[in-house]
């Protein structure tokens, strides 16, 4: 009797208890079992994304604001960590280990000057390295800095698609919370990209712009349709080896190219986005200037500062 009464509550609970054992609850870490790109074996993909070292790129940059081309300088780091799936922060205690993901961190740093004063953009992008366990990219935080004030902008991946929240000093952007539907993310193409090049989707997508897009144009977290394409590179602003282009061109009129040398670990040489600044059609350009694989975070004492200049930072 008490089976009969009790059937569903018991069949779910052994359901829950096996999928546990077997490690296969959204919450469990499994490592990768297959590095994420067919055409990287394993071993390739772990002797130089776990090896304990940041990938560190340098650009040169061109960014377009105010209707004017700006003098800056990008910096692109890109490193492996532990990320825990439920509170989507960094894994630092070993008890909640069993809640983490790997994923590939890409911190995007964009400097520029406009007239007497500058804008400093810092970009915190976290995709899964397992794509068939989490298809989506977890986590995107950006905050924005320049002589009038700062703002905050944040997305994080629920099931039913990204919540927004965002704080600024201006007015029209003051307090954001709201949610955003399900969408591939313009912010993660540079991680995917350095996963799996061959997993970009073409043809007519939906993708969200890029956070620093949508705050230095003004606009709301939002999918919107385009059109990508992927092939061999043919201009001259960019020089590597085996060069392709992924590019995006949205209905809005706005254009992003990413140009990477097609081979493993397809570094990033660059990329173009163009779109109207104040009347004006503009081409924000940012060109490959070093890389550097370093454990940055052990290399801040005095001496270390040399690295700087053989990553010609300004």
């Amino acid at each position: 009797m008490f089976v009969k009464t009790y059937f569903l509550p018991i069949a779910v609970l052994l359901c829950i208890g096996i999928a546990w054992v077997s490690g296969s609850t959204v919450f469990q870490k499994k490592a990768p079992s297959a590095s994420p790109s067919n055409i990287t074996d394993q071993k390739t993909f772990e002797n130089y994304w776990f090896k304990g070292k940041a990938e560190i790129n340098t650009y040169s940059l061109q960014q377009a604001q105010y209707g004017e081309l700006n003098p800056g300088e990008a910096v692109l780091i890109f490193v492996t960590e532990d990320f825990r799936t439920d509170t989507q922060v960094k894994l630092e205690n070993e008890e909640n280990r069993h809640k983490s993901t790997p994923v590939l961190k890409l911190n995007s740093i964009h400097r520029f000057v406009t007239g007497i004063y500058d804008y400093s953009i810092y970009t915190s992008v976290f995709t899964p390295i397992d794509p068939t366990l989490f298809p989506q990219t977890l986590k995107v935080s950006s905050t924005s800095q320049d002589w009038c004030g700062h703002t905050f902008l944040q997305l994080n991946f629920q099931s039913n698609g990204y919540k927004v929240t965002g704080r600024s000093y201006f007015e029209t952007h003051a307090t954001e919370d709201y949610t955003s539907e399900k969408a591939l993310l313009e912010d993660e193409l540079w991680t995917r990209l350095r996963l799996s090049p061959d997993r970009l989707p073409v043809g007519s997508i939906r993708i969200i712009p890029s956070v620093k897009a949508a705050r230095l144009r003004h606009q709301k977290i939002a999918p919107l349709s385009a059109i990508a394409g992927m092939e061999p590179y043919k201009g001259s602003n960019f020089t590597g080896k085996s060069l392709k282009t992924y590019k995006i061109t949205y209905t809005d009129g706005r254009m992003l190219q990413i140009v990477f040398e097609q081979t493993f670990p397809y570094r990033i040489m660059g990329w173009e986005d163009t779109y109207t600044s104040k009347g004006k059609q503009l081409t924000t350009r940012a060109i490959h200037k070093k890389t550097l694989q370093s454990a940055y975070w052990e290399r801040n004492s005095p001496e270390d500062r040399s690295l700087r200049d053989t990553l010609h930072l300004q």
